[in-house]
């Protein structure tokens, strides 16, 4: 009998990764590990989500193993206090990284203003150039030394060894030549330094990390705003007193004051007063939702001008705010599927260079002429210097990043990077009717009794008994509608999904629902009956049925408004080339009415949910990439089908627990947005994984010296130095451009 692993999954910031080197050997030294099941380390944003076995490792043990190549993990007992310290370690690192920048900024002038203009003139130049060029790679440097020295005592490598390898060569080669020029005034040869590439090298490199860093805390913008919605500090009152504390000390059932303008710090229920409150964040409506007592409140909305009080419900991670935060946090952190070859080229991009260094070194030594040596090393060094996999580490994530976050702010929540990525793919759209398309606010329009039915408010307790117990929207409005008191007792009670219910009350089998459905009951509807209802549907509305006993008693005529935006919405996707289809489970006048309404062609009433899930088969077998589009749980099936779910933000837990997207809004817009920024996240990773790739393939031979031969260039390791360091910061700028795209 096989025995079920129980794995746990979090996500850790991880510290000391400098490049996508860095993190294809933390991500390969966790897999290796003893009960980790799977590793993925995102560059980016400095993390790695981390499947393991409780029972054979820890994070701790996680920790010590990459402790012995110079990372390590930051471990706090919820992921708030680990993003927290890791944004104070960021934050540290980024300022010792600028004082590092300005002082190696102020050694290397000097020894590029003698190695540049006053080399031959200037009494003991290459001493002073010497001695000014030691604290530079020594101390401002020496990081790269450090962890390129970690990375060699377990046989890794990444761009720190590129640059050790590369300053330390011209640095060494330099000193030699400062030391003993004899030996190649007796070659007949002049004994050239290269003090100032090595200091540049450094110098650029330096300044391109603050750059970078500079740069990347702005692709988590969304999430530090998400984060800083939620108060540090609330108001509560204990047994009759009012307290300040911190938002930590909460405890569930406390009594929380709210004022005028501030933030509501945790999710619960108004308990007295009232007020507006600004729920854009939850429901993407622009219009405050009045708030009185009973009514729900969530963490990180904000009270517009009343004051009340309200019990603490759910507390720290529980929040709906802390939810939609994790989930962000878990999408940015998500590795796009093209990553997986990015990662791979990675993985053998530094000992690869090292590979072409050494060859370019043979190759000048072999064909160079009198300078072969000291042309073979620049060639050498400059191949080192301008490699760089960082470019291409950061190519998809920050595109991800920012995607993400975009969606965030545009109430688009984005589960994982996958579905950014898939979602351009979309040629079909399926989309349900109830919640979707319309506002999934139904009403009872009119009721209509058989003549010979007298004791009407008794079938009405019972009705409304019964479908106090379905989750369906026309439930809920014909519970709204009837407003019975009393709450007979149910046995034998039978919910069918988009179909109806049915149960026992007092002793009567009644059964709720569609045509379909009483019929197969075996239920028989006059035709008289039938003839109200056809004339009801041809007015866009729903009719429910309602029969005792096996006889048809009386009918409710429900009607659904059409969102606004959604008759646009549909055009858009129409524009894109994207086929639009609706499936519902109501009957084919109404479907047909609301399908006219906002210029649906292609739709199918009556549709069960298996049905759905058939239809998102039958598309996928003709080639199409499938966006399902639901709210309820019947759309459930289909949802986990398709290629890209995506729930509406106001739907069933069900629908959006599937889903890859929610719209976080009522406001069907939001789906050709989602699909807009995905095609322009694609775009961007494609963009940056482009110019990483040209400019490894173009800069590496130019810097061997491919071009010698030709028009005699030969590429100075500080131009290699420069132009390494601003490629990453380009393909960070170009990810940043996101931010600012029109959906």
């Amino acid at each position: 009998m096989e025995t079920t692993i129980k794995t746990y999954k979090t996500s850790v910031p991880v510290t000391g990764m400098s490049c996508a080197s860095c993190a294809v050997s933390v991500e390969s030294m966790l897999k290796h590990s003893p009960g980790v099941i799977h590793a993925a380390v995102n560059y980016a944003n400095q993390s790695v989500q981390v499947d393991f076995d409780p029972e054979v490792t820890d994070l701790e043990k996680m920790d010590n193993v990459l402790k012995s190549i110079g990372y390590g993990l930051i471990i706090e007992d919820n992921e708030e206090d680990a993003a927290s310290e890791q944004e104070k370690i960021l934050q540290d690192h980024y300022e010792s990284l600028k004082r590092r920048t300005i002082w190696a900024g102020i050694l290397t002038i000097p020894v590029v203003i003698i190695g540049m203009f006053f080399m031959d003139s200037m009494p003991y130049g290459n001493y002073i150039m010497l001695v000014l060029t030691i604290p530079v790679l020594a101390i401002f440097g020496k990081d790269f030394f450090i962890n390129a020295w970690k990375q060699a005592r377990v046989r890794k490598a990444n761009m720190d060894t590129l640059v050790a390898l590369s300053t330390g060569t011209a640095f060494l080669f330099s000193t030699f030549n400062t030391f003993y020029p004899e030996f190649w005034h007796a070659r007949g040869l002049h004994p050239h330094v290269y003090f100032e590439a090595a200091a540049v090298i450094i110098l650029f490199i330096l300044l391109g990390k603050l750059l970078e860093e500079r740069a990347k805390t702005s692709t988590s913008d969304a999430l530090k705003k998400l984060i800083g919605l939620q108060p540090k500090t609330v108001r509560v009152s204990r047994d009759g007193q009012e307290y300040d504390i911190e938002i930590k000390e909460v405890r569930l059932g406390d009594e929380i004051i709210i004022r005028a303008g501030e933030k509501i710090p945790v999710d619960g229920k108004v308990i007295s007063g009232n007020s507006f409150v600004d729920e854009s964040l939850m429901t993407g409506e622009p219009v405050p939702s009045e708030k009185q007592a009973g009514d729900a409140v969530f963490a990180g909305t904000i009270n517009q001008n009343g004051s009340f009080a309200f019990s603490a419900d759910k507390i720290g991670k529980n929040t709906v705010l802390a939810q939609i935060i994790k989930t962000v946090r878990e999408a940015q952190g998500s590795k796009a599927p093209v990553q997986r070859l990015v990662d791979k080229i990675a993985g053998i991009f530094v000992p690869v260079v090292i590979a072409i260094a050494i060859l370019t070194f043979i190759v000048w030594l072999l064909v160079g002429g009198q300078n072969a040596v000291t042309h073979g090393l620049l060639a050498a060094v400059s191949v080192l210097v301008i490699a760089c996999p960082c470019a291409l580490g950061l190519a998809t994530p920050t595109a991800i990043m920012v995607g993400v976050g975009k969606g965030a702010e545009s109430n688009m929540l984005i589960r994982d990077a996958e579905s950014l990525e898939k979602a351009y793919k979309v040629n079909a759209v399926v989309l349900d009717k109830t919640g979707t398309l319309t506002k999934g606010q139904p009403t009872v329009t009119d009721w209509i009794w058989s003549e010979e039915i007298t004791d009407q408010n008794t079938h009405l307790a019972a009705i409304h008994s019964l479908e106090s117990r379905s989750e369906h929207p026309f439930a809920k409005a014909i519970v709204d509608h009837i407003h019975a008191v009393d709450q007979p007792k149910i046995t034998d009670f039978e919910s069918v999904t988009a179909n109806g219910v049915r149960g026992n009350v007092g002793g009567k089998d009644y059964v709720i629902g569609t045509l379909t459905f009483l019929e197969n009951q075996h239920v028989v509807v006059d035709n008289g009956v039938l003839e109200q209802a056809q004339n009801l549907r041809k007015q866009a509305k729903t009719v429910i049925f309602v029969a005792v006993n096996g006889k048809q008693i009386a009918l409710a005529a429900i009607s659904d408004e059409v969102k606004p935006g959604s008759a646009q919405a549909v055009a858009l996707l129409k524009k894109e080339g994207i086929e639009v289809f609706m499936l519902t489970g109501d009957n084919a006048q109404t479907a047909a009415a609301v399908a006219k309404e906002v210029d649906i062609t292609y739709y199918q009433a009556e549709v069960k949910p298996n049905e759905k899930m058939d239809f998102v088969k039958k598309l996928q077998s003709e080639g199409k990439t499938v966006a399902m589009v639901g709210d309820g749980i019947n759309d459930s099936q289909a949802l986990v089908q398709s290629d890209v779910s995506v729930a509406m933000g106001k739907g069933s837990d069900v629908a959006m627990d599937v889903a890859k997207i929610t719209l976080i809004t009522s406001d069907l817009l939001a789906l050709p947005r989602a699909l807009s920024l995905s095609r322009k996240t694609v775009r961007t990773i494609r963009q940056n994984l482009f110019w990483a790739f040209i400019y490894n393939v173009i800069g590496i031979p130019v810097a061997a010296g491919i071009l010698y031969p030709v028009n005699g260039f030969l590429l100075d390791p500080m131009i290699a130095g420069g132009a390494m360091a601003l490629s990453s910061v380009s393909v960070v700028m170009n990810s940043l451009r996101l931010k600012h795209a029109r959906l």
